[in-house]
């Protein structure tokens, strides 16, 4: 038996896996994360409560090395409470505070892994923070993803999961169509037994029939949905390894040595650390493929006057990309660096038929419809993955998404709003120049497809598949993988960092390998940078998209690696340094 028991603050979840391991009849031992504090004494009688409500034949094991009891005990019950406990801990001892939590990525791992393989029966209390307010902090922030994560990823590997809210234990099914070794069949008779539900309760409410349907073709002739094949789960990815604390130090060190005042070239003392802790070398390499992939899609919105241009611009724009006319184009070139169109979902195809990647025409109007159904949003996550991998196999050492899709703004901002939890009217922007009238239409639909949304606050990819678009979610999959493989990224405006937020949710920690280009005129993008704690190179006031405000910084890139590669030391110069 491997039951997972989720429930909010004195929802009675722990009273509920004590009961369940009562049942078993079997030696039970009781795992206690908590840490014990004498200064806390609020937390000593919460301690204190819970130890005296224990039957007193258990065994007690106050420790957060969850794996190592597992181990010990391959007979009998191992009841943990709570996972929280165990991860905040964790979190503690390491850098996770401060790096996505990428210090405890092979904590966790090792932990699933341990729960999978455990003979015996095991039960495990862990907090339900998606119920609740997210908070507003970073070290927040990152608790809730990776507790999120972690939950789900434990749900995977149990047999059973139950919610408990004010008391009550509420079954949680395995989602239809999800793939598993674990059937209703190999769940012990126990657990079904003080799981189950009573005959009275209701059931899970089935979807409204007057829900619109989502108008996803999941056609066999678009080569992008094939792309799932080549990820166990496009949606699931490895941990983030965050850039070399070490190197960045080193980094800091040299600064001081070169012949300057410290401190006295600002920002491109701080980006020329970034580069070479991404590296892994002090002082860093002069970039040699820097490369930009624009992501191109349709929205269906755009037919419901949010923008101020047909959506036939979007191809006519793409071509003008390829063809050297754009001024992503021209910004490029002067930088030093290549372009890449990758044709998610445009309504048409330029000549020479479908990209290799593309996943569909067009995205749903998501103010009435979901813009991608369930196959697509894993296929466009996949799509932005193997882009992602192409590119670094191909030698790019610097990775710049853009975006192009006429309507694109409108997703967009309504992934900021759900994410950051800000009001429509403070973020959406005039986007490529709507009226007033456009400018309300758009803030309606922003707020139907923000309700349309409210659900899935927890789920990434489902609020890729309601409210983004084949084009944002193969944007998030591009740089969260850039991030996977230690690849850094320069951020564009308003649609690319809307991605990047869905990205960090994805694999927590990847922001570390991003820098922001520019800030835009879009509101949007202020609230974006400001969640992800992202400090624009640039303050241009630009809102073009393509790409065009991260290549517009990539200039200052160049500067910082040269400042800390070429620049003399005072040793070298024979400049006399600071007494």
């Amino acid at each position: 038996m491997r039951l997972l028991v989720l429930g909010g603050t004195r929802s009675g979840k722990s009273g509920h896996a004590e009961a369940v391991a009562a049942a078993t009849g079997t030696d039970v031992v009781y795992v206690a994360t908590a840490r014990r504090d004498p200064d806390d004494d609020e937390m000593a009688r919460r301690i204190a409560a819970h130890t005296g409500r224990r039957p007193a034949e258990w065994a007690t094991e106050e420790t957060a090395e969850i794996a190592r009891v597992l181990a010990e005990h391959p007979a009998g019950t191992v009841l943990v409470d709570d996972l929280g406990g165990w991860l905040t801990r964790r979190m503690d001892a390491t850098l996770g505070w401060t790096d996505g939590g990428a210090a405890v990525a092979g904590e966790i791992d090792a932990l699933v892994s341990a729960v999978a393989d455990h003979p015996g029966s095991v039960i495990l209390v862990s907090p339900e923070v998606g119920l609740g307010v997210v908070p507003d902090t970073l070290a927040g922030r990152v608790f809730s993803d990776l507790i999120g994560s972690l939950n789900r990823r434990l749900a995977e590997v149990c047999d059973s999961a139950v919610l408990v809210v004010a008391g009550r234990a509420l079954p949680l099914e395995a989602p239809v169509g999800a793939d598993s070794t674990r059937t209703d069949s190999t769940r012990s008779a126990s657990t079904r037994t003080v799981i189950a539900p009573s005959p009275a309760a209701p059931s899970p409410a089935a979807p409204s029939p007057a829900a619109p349907s989502p108008t996803a073709v999941a056609s066999p002739e678009f080569p992008g949905l094939g792309d799932v094949e080549h990820y166990d789960d496009p949606v699931s990815f490895p941990p983030v390894h965050p850039p070399s604390h070490t190197v960045a130090d080193e980094a800091r060190a040299r600064q001081l040595t070169l012949t300057k005042p410290a401190g006295s070239l600002g920002r491109l003392e701080e980006l020329g650390v970034w580069m070479s802790s991404c590296q892994g070398a002090c002082p860093p390499r002069p970039l040699e493929r820097p490369r930009v992939v624009v992501f191109a899609g349709d929205h269906g919105i755009a037919e419901h006057g949010v923008s101020a241009f047909p959506q036939e611009v979007t191809l006519q724009m793409a071509d003008n990309i390829v063809g050297g006319g754009a001024a992503v184009s021209v910004l490029a070139r002067a930088a030093g660096a290549t372009i890449r169109v990758a044709d998610m979902a445009m309504s048409a195809e330029r000549p020479g038929g479908l990209d290799a990647h593309k996943i569909r025409r067009s995205s749903g109007s998501i103010d009435r419809e979901d813009s991608l159904s369930h196959d697509e949003v894993r296929a466009a996550i996949a799509a932005g993955r193997r882009i992602a991998d192409e590119e670094v196999d191909s030698g790019a050492d610097l990775l710049i998404a853009g975006d192009l899709g006429i309507g694109n703004t409108t997703p967009a901002t309504v992934l900021t709003c759900l994410v950051t939890g800000r009001e429509p009217v403070e973020l959406v922007g005039r986007g490529t120049g709507v009226d007033d009238a456009g400018w309300m239409r758009k803030t309606a639909a922003i707020r139907d497809a923000m309700f349309r949304a409210s659900g899935d606050l927890r789920d990434p990819a489902a609020m890729l598949r309601r409210v983004a678009g084949a084009d944002i979610a193969a944007m998030a999959g591009f740089l969260a993988q850039a991030a996977v493989r230690r690849t850094p990224c320069i951020l564009d405006g308003a649609v690319v960092t809307a991605a990047a937020l869905l990205a960090e949710s994805l694999a927590p920690g990847c922001r570390q390998w991003w820098v922001a280009g520019h800030r835009s005129a879009e509101p949007a993008h202020s609230a974006a940078l400001t969640y992800l704690s992202l400090d624009p190179i640039l303050e241009h006031s630009m809102r073009l998209g393509e790409g065009s405000g991260a290549v517009a910084a990539l200039p200052t890139v160049h500067a910082a690696i040269a400042i800390l590669t070429e620049m003399a030391t005072f040793g070298d110069a024979g400049v006399s340094g600071k007494d």
